[in-house]
């Protein structure tokens, strides 16, 4: 198992976004989908804080969180990370993007190089995903990189699982 923190935050390229750091400048185009423990950001100082500790979970090797950029304008449009399970050698992928850029193939390519860096980098034996029954395009999303529905949970959540050889 290869832990974060690293001695360099990992950037991985692809061909349409690249996963990178979020620096303190790309906070105020995200705070529409910040979250923290499925709680919502509604003001810059709210995003802030929870990137804060989005941050600290990072330095205790818990959690790895890009922000999805666009190749052509290295503008954030998103995030994807593991937050929970790392150190059980197992990874919670979640992901969220801005709505003027859902349905263009964004996550999809974010999804994968994720899962590529968990795999390949970390190690991860397990990927799993939660959304909700009424996310269609989360599930769709899911369905297409190969996870199968494993669990219905509380409150209309349901567990997604990675089908690979991991």
């Amino acid at each position: 198992m290869n832990l974060p923190p690293y001695e360099i935050f990992p950037a991985i390229s692809g061909d349409k976004i690249s996963l990178r750091q979020i620096l303190a400048a790309d906070i105020k185009d995200l705070i529409e989908i910040s979250f923290y423990n499925s709680v919502q950001a509604t003001t810059l100082q709210q995003a802030t804080e929870m990137h804060d500790r989005i941050n600290k979970d990072y330095y205790n090797g818990k959690t790895i969180h890009w922000g999805i950029a666009d190749n052509l304008t290295n503008k954030i449009i998103g995030t994807c990370g593991y937050y929970r399970g790392l150190d059980k050698g197992a990874g919670e992928l979640g992901c969220v993007l801005l709505p003027q850029f859902r349905g263009q193939g964004f996550m999809t390519s974010a999804m994968m190089l994720a899962i590529d860096f968990g795999i390949n980098n970390i190690g991860l034996k397990r990927i799993w995903a939660i959304t909700t029954q009424q996310n269609a395009k989360a599930i769709k999303l899911l369905e297409r990189l190969n996870f199968v529905k494993i669990a219905d949970l509380e409150d209309s959540k349901i567990e997604y699982e990675l089908r690979q050889n991991v």
